[in-house]
């Protein structure tokens, strides 16, 4: 397996809307597997094709641990997706004002509204047909890669320019208003 690069600003590839995935062969599985050892090398939860320079509709995202009573991250919890030729065929009424990051944005965040809850159609690595209900977080993550096929970037849904930091100063911010109230901040996706 090999560590991709990921794409920055300007590269017009992030921009653009992906192409499907017609072909199941070594070469998509090898690039899936380079996907995800791109994301986790990267300490992200999700990477789409763009980021590494491809024009696939294809993104690989693996949730959040899940955590014990004691708070403590609970082995081999997280759930790993590989999503090719996505839609979202659902989404909640609820939205919620969440925190992100992005791998192809390093440094920064910025606030976005998001559904709470989602339904995602797509085919996995192998051409199956799967249906998707996704929730909380994890629908955050989901929808964010799937915009990133359509060449739609986190920084264009902000809720307010105004709500996009350098990640430093977003976090000393956070550390100085009220350091009893949680954020929602997670993994760069």
């Amino acid at each position: 397996m090999t560590i991709l690069d990921i794409v920055t600003p300007p590269d017009p590839i992030l921009r653009q809307k992906t192409k499907p995935v017609v072909r199941f062969n070594a070469e998509l599985q090898s690039l899936i597997d380079d996907m995800i050892e791109t994301m986790r090398a990267a300490h992200g939860v999700g990477l789409a094709a763009p980021q590494v320079g491809r024009s696939l509709r294809l993104a690989v995202i693996e949730t959040l641990p899940k955590v014990d009573d004691a708070g403590n991250e609970i082995k081999e919890s997280r759930e790993l997706f590989v999503i090719i030729n996505p839609e979202i065929v659902w989404s909640s009424s609820t939205v919620v004002d969440g925190v992100e990051g992005c791998l192809s944005i390093p440094g920064f965040v910025g606030e976005v509204t998001r559904h709470d809850s989602v339904r995602v159609k797509a085919l996995d690595r192998h051409g199956k047909k799967i249906k998707l209900r996704i929730n909380g977080w994890s629908a955050r993550i989901f929808q964010h890669e799937i915009d990133h096929l359509d060449g739609v970037l986190y920084i264009d849904r902000l809720t307010s320019p105004d709500n996009f930091w350098r990640e430093e100063d977003y976090y000393d911010q956070f550390t100085e208003t009220d350091a009893s109230e949680e954020a929602s901040v997670h993994s760069p996706v």
